[in-house]
């Protein structure tokens, strides 16, 4: 890999980490598009130990309150009843599910789930999912004619079941093209969360996987064609990039709904099956030379 692939690779990294788009699938697909190898899953993951450290920094207050009461209420210095206290424990519930299957379908996320045709699919169901969810928050919100105002619900109600929820529909973004903030939020929205909390707590969600997944994957990194310079320096870009993306996505949802990124991911989805059906792009371009 050279050193202008590892830029764009990891600026679309840092771009697509936290939008509902599937940052999995931009990076294979810019790979494909460009006639490079695929970076593979262990590229992917590490890069994401980037975007997570710009989630650590950006919501910095919450995960330090988190943490002071998950440890007091350990040692009961903190109420276990405590809402931040219980947050820590939603958390590592949420968790479960992407650790089991993200080990149980190691070889199948490496291999077959980067096929294109997947990818394709993926993208243009979950943007449908994604679109049905937001519109149901946006009834929710606004009423109607016949319809009164119906109010959502905020991450303080929030209790086992639905972490439990959330940490599946985050454990189907192990298939490129879900993506992992698109699958959480969608989750959240058909639960009857605000915007905003369903994208806050898929955020913080996301911590003890990815960056899990990414000490995982360091041993197979600078094997094949992506070496560590690349790599290290991809990330650093993700970071960057990724921080300036979050503050942007915090702001956008609290007036703007995620339709641009629901007929995104559709069109995304068609233009893939187009190309691949007539021939110019093939469904495992990349792959035999990674």
């Amino acid at each position: 890999m050279s050193w202008l692939e590892s830029f764009i690779l990891g600026l679309v990294q840092g771009l697509t980490e936290f939008l509902p788009i599937s940052s999995s699938a931009h990076l294979r697909l810019t790979a494909a598009f460009a006639g490079w190898h695929d970076p593979g899953a262990a590229f992917t993951a590490i890069t994401q130990i980037g975007t997570e450290a710009a989630v650590l920094i950006y919501f910095r207050k919450d995960i330090a309150r988190i943490l002071s009461a998950w440890f007091g209420s350990l040692f009961g210095k903190v109420p276990r009843s405590d809402h931040d206290a219980q947050m820590g424990w939603l958390v590592i519930v949420g968790s479960i599910p992407i650790g089991v299957l993200g080990v149980t379908f190691k070889d199948q996320i490496e291999g077959p789930f980067r096929d294109l045709r997947l990818i394709a699919t993926t993208l243009i169901v979950m943007g449908i999912v994604l679109g049905i969810a937001d519109r149901l928050a946006a009834r929710d919100e606004t009423g109607g004619k016949h319809r009164a105002v119906r109010e959502r619900k905020s991450l303080k109600e929030l209790g086992v079941r639905d972490g439990l929820i959330y940490g599946i529909c985050q454990a189907m973004a192990l298939i490129p093209g879900v993506s992992r903030s698109g699958a959480t939020i969608s989750g959240g929205l058909l639960m009857g969360y605000t915007r905003e909390a369903a994208a806050r707590y898929s955020f913080l969600l996301a911590i003890p996987a990815v960056l899990a997944s990414g000490v995982f994957e360091l041993k197979d990194a600078g094997e094949g064609h992506v070496s560590w310079g690349p790599t290290i320096f991809a990330t650093l870009i993700a970071f960057v990039v990724g921080y300036a993306v979050i503050a942007w996505f915090m702001k956008f949802i609290t007036t703007k709904s995620f339709m641009p990124f629901v007929y995104y991911r559709v069109l995304l989805g068609i233009v893939l099956f187009v190309l691949v059906g007539v021939g110019e792009l093939s469904p495992h371009a990349g792959e035999s030379a990674g």
